[in-house]
């Protein structure tokens, strides 16, 4: 199964420019783009008979969704290049329909697909879309054993950087440090990284294409404890 999400990726990336005209030929073909995605997504719209442009846009909104669930409300907007109060009006919208649900996550609010992620899996993805959170878990779950140190040194931060992150991955119920780091639900940590990976980055696609050699591995190799 994982290897045939893993050869399934595809790059969702979107420029970011910041809109200086309403509406200019670079926001249609973004909008355009993830329209059709969310048109052909698992997840029913909302068509109606209101201006065709609001439906497009709540139509690339669910494309967008469907390929980078999580994404806080700053990214949605600067990568589908929407205006604040337009973005506002549309998720409102959406969420007051019952397609998509948001999750409040410290500062951000999350928006996923409607009844599509328990609430692990949208807590998991929330941190997944954080940096240093996300290279502790791919780091781990490519070796167990790896200590806060050396996740520090890979990652290019502070090992206080990493001590923060693994902290609040533990309240999250993400990780535990009681001897070492050590992963929970790793199984699922490894589908969203694998599902999403074009929406994450390179090194995220990297550890998706290999994550086949990963899972020939035992289990109980995600429980070992350094």
């Amino acid at each position: 199964m994982f290897d045939t999400l893993a050869k399934g990726l595809y790059s969702i990336q979107a420029s970011l420019h910041t809109v200086t005209e309403p509406v200019d030929e670079e926001k249609r073909s973004t909008l355009k783009r993830f329209a059709a995605v969310g048109a052909a997504g698992p997840f029913v719209g909302t068509a109606t008979e209101e201006n065709t442009d609001d439906n497009k846009t709540r139509e690339a909104i669910r494309g967008y969704l469907s390929t980078t669930p999580g994404a806080h409300f700053s990214k949605l907007r600067d990568e589908l290049q929407l205006g604040t109060g337009e973005t506002q009006y549309h998720l409102r919208k959406l969420e007051r329909d019952a397609t998509i649900e948001s999750r409040k996550d410290g500062d951000y609010r999350r928006f996923f697909p409607a009844k599509q992620f328990s609430a692990f899996e949208q807590t998991a993805l929330g941190y997944l879309r954080r940096e240093t959170s996300r290279y502790i878990v791919v780091t781990l779950l490519q070796n167990p054993t790896t200590n806060a140190s050396d996740i520090a040194a890979r990652a290019g931060v502070s090992a206080a950087s990493v001590s923060r992150a693994a902290a609040s991955l533990e309240s999250a119920g993400i990780l535990t440090r009681e001897s070492g780091y050590s992963l929970q639900h790793p199984e699922t940590l490894t589908l969203l990284l694998v599902r999403y990976a074009g929406s994450f980055d390179e090194t995220t696609i990297e550890f998706a294409a290999n994550a086949d050699q990963i899972l020939e591995y035992s289990p109980e190799r995600w429980y070992s404890q350094p």
